[in-house]
């Protein structure tokens, strides 16, 4: 974490604020691959959409089931119920009203959106408006599901001219300060101030499978998704 907080390149990544980002009037759609992606990648952006929760549109692309797998505990029906759950806490936790959020299930499988890839790109493009702002995991995050659900969705909002907004979860973990795999040219910082960031944490924390050991998200992975900012593509 350190490290990137002294990264040169990061430090020369242009700030964009809220009203940039999701204009009054225009709608502000997330597509989690996963129940808690939209905390990790987007909580604070989230967090700015206050007030205009009838404006936000959240799709969980899976519930999330394949966590732990061979788990006794955390068991794949387990999961599918509680995911959820654990998402809409997390955003109450980042001050939403979380019944004035609209919620899409899509039940893809955990782990195997990229063999839904076609579907999925249908699925989308009959929830995206043109001119909402659609935020989604970035195409070269990483991780599978992850990766899929960021092509789909690119497509999807290419088709209805809507505007893509890629954020990076997973990369915090493989890539460099320098990594010149970054789309530096296309970043942008959303800065996050202490209550925010704060309130982040707590959101985070909401999400207790993930969490609790044997913890999917350990100490030093949360640690680097925990900058004072939240880094998009646009």
């Amino acid at each position: 974490m350190a490290q990137w907080q002294a990264s040169d390149w990061l430090a020369r990544v242009p700030t964009i604020t809220h009203h940039q980002l999701v204009p009054a009037g225009q709608r502000l759609v997330v597509v989690a691959p996963h129940p808690d992606d939209e905390v990790l990648g987007c909580a604070g952006i989230l967090a700015g959409m206050k007030g205009r929760e009838t404006d936000v549109l959240m799709i969980a692309v899976t519930d999330g089931e394949a966590s732990h797998p061979q788990s006794h505990h955390w068991t794949p029906t387990r999961l599918r119920r509680e995911r959820p759950l654990e998402s809409t806490r997390a955003l109450a936790r980042m001050g939403l009203d979380v019944t004035a959020l609209d919620w899409q299930r899509l039940g893809l499988p955990d782990s195997g959106v990229a063999g839904q890839e076609g579907l999925l790109i249908e699925r989308l493009a009959a929830l995206i408006r043109p001119q909402d702002r659609v935020i989604t995991t970035w195409r070269f995050d990483g991780h599978c599901d992850h990766e899929a659900t960021g092509r789909a969705t690119a497509s999807a909002v290419a088709r209805q001219r809507a505007c893509l907004i890629e954020a990076p979860v997973w990369a915090w973990h493989w890539a460099r300060p320098d990594d010149a795999r970054i789309p530096w040219a296309r970043a942008h910082k959303y800065l996050l101030d202490p209550q925010v960031l704060a309130q982040k944490r707590q959101a985070i924390a909401a999400h207790v499978s993930q969490v609790s050991p044997p913890a999917v998200l350990s100490r030093e992975t949360l640690e680097r998704l925990m900058q004072p900012f939240e880094l998009v593509f646009l």
